[in-house]
């Protein structure tokens, strides 16, 4: 079974590449969302596996989604992306309760599949 991936962006493009993407890994795209408010709404009594949570959302912030998608009742591995690869450090994404982050740059990258994929445990 294929593991199931939220993908929340405020760039409608982005989400079709990322979408794309997943998809030709195997990955099954179980939603997209543009901001924190209906990410939250479209996701509610759903449980993806994986969010791909943008950092800049226009009515929150990633980090903040971060929270609250790696707890209860969710308990998803949330991966942060952002065009800057700067944004921030691997510390914060982790205290955000995020696995990992990676720049939007690097969206197709091994490293992104192989946190997806491996290891996988709710």
């Amino acid at each position: 079974m294929a593991v199931t991936v939220f993908i929340v962006d405020d760039d409608a493009q982005f989400r079709d590449l990322a979408r794309r993407i997943l998809t030709s890994w195997g990955y099954q795209p179980e939603g997209e969302a543009g901001g924190v408010t209906e990410a939250l709404q479209k996701m509610a009594g759903s449980f993806p596996e994986v969010a791909l949570v943008d950092i800049g959302l226009p009515d929150g912030s990633g980090l903040e989604l971060s929270t609250v998608l790696a707890g209860d009742p969710w308990r998803m591995r949330v991966i942060l992306i952002s065009s800057d690869g700067d944004a921030i450090s691997s510390q914060e994404a982790m205290e955000a309760g995020a696995v990992a982050f990676i720049p939007k740059a690097e969206m197709s990258s091994a490293l992104l599949h192989s946190i997806i994929g491996d290891g996988y445990s709710r």
